[in-house]
């Protein structure tokens, strides 16, 4: 089967007092999202029979776009939440300018600290291979995409290669990483695509993908 990894499109900033943090995408994040799912249904790439997202709202928003283009079936899986999930406050790391602070965020996988949030790097991990592992045995053979985040892509992908545990590269809005799996054999094909807004910006988000600019 073939797994289409989808980060979510852009979102606000957010800041709460005592609730946890789930803000909505930006209408960026929308016009993104709906590239996506143009793209996604233009015949250009496989087209997921079934979309799995994340509960929070900047995941769920997004496989929305695209589930409402493709008419396919939405499933919502907790396990796909990311580790930030109670988080205080949602800040995108683009924002964050002291280095410092960008370089602690980049180990939250290694440490469990992502600012002032705490989480199980251990339990986070088990829970990510415990939900992939659960979605590629029950669609053999079929494409499905999944909505999530940074941090659950660098789990999964991380362990698909081998990598030690850790962020090693930092998903862009909407991109799309395909991996190959089976119940034995998971395989990276591309990581990090954004055909649908290299293809937005040069011909509108209606341009064939097929046909050179």
């Amino acid at each position: 089967m073939e797994l289409l990894l989808v980060r979510h499109g852009r979102p606000a900033r957010q800041d709460t007092h005592g609730g946890g943090a789930d803000p909505r995408l930006t209408a960026a994040g929308r016009a993104e999202a709906d590239l996506l799912a143009d793209y996604l249904a233009s015949g250009a790439v496989p087209t997921p029979g079934v979309v799995y997202s994340s509960p929070m709202l900047r995941a769920r928003e997004t496989a929305e776009a695209i589930t409402s283009r493709l008419l396919v079936p939405l499933r919502i899986d907790e396990r796909l939440r990311e580790f930030d999930h109670g988080a205080p406050s949602y800040v995108p790391l683009e924002l964050t300018t002291a280095p410092e602070t960008q370089a602690a965020l980049w180990r939250a996988l290694e440490t469990g600290v992502w600012g002032t949030h705490t989480f199980d790097p251990d339990a986070f991990a088990r829970r990510v291979d415990s939900v992939f592992h659960e979605i590629i045995d029950a669609n053999r053979s079929a494409v499905v995409a999944v909505v999530c985040h940074g941090g659950v892509l660098n789990s999964f992908l991380g362990q698909v290669l081998g990598r030690p545990r850790g962020m090693f590269f930092q998903p862009a809005y909407t991109s799309v990483s395909r991996v190959v799996a089976s119940r034995a054999r998971r395989q990276l094909r591309t990581l990090n695509e954004t055909t649908h807004l290299q293809l937005a910006a040069v011909g509108g988000p209606s341009a064939d993908p097929r046909r050179s600019p």
